[in-house]
């Protein structure tokens, strides 16, 4: 039996807060030593290129036009999303 659309929700949600928080504690550990504009810089490099990537490279097979530039401008404003919610701990 397939689960229900709440126990669907609940496991995307999960696996989203999970990766976050995945990607904030490597990128604060990779980049934290270099100081608060060093790691500024760093988070900017790595959303450009994400999102240069996400534009350019994906493609995905089976959808239409539509869908495919749906998807990236979704993607794109998640990855902006994520890596300005990081901030530099100064502790």
């Amino acid at each position: 039996m397939a689960p229900d659309t709440n126990e669907l929700q609940a496991i995307n949600t999960a696996w989203q807060i999970a990766i976050q928080e995945i990607l904030r504690m490597v990128i604060r550990d990779m980049y934290h030593g270099g100081g608060e504009a060093a790691f500024s810089a760093h988070i900017s490099r790595i959303e450009e290129a994400a999102v240069d990537s996400i534009r350019t490279d994906l493609r995905l097979r089976g959808t239409s036009e539509w869908t495919e530039m749906l998807v990236k401008e979704r993607a794109s404003n998640f990855v902006t999303t994520l890596l300005t919610s990081f901030t530099y701990d100064r502790a």
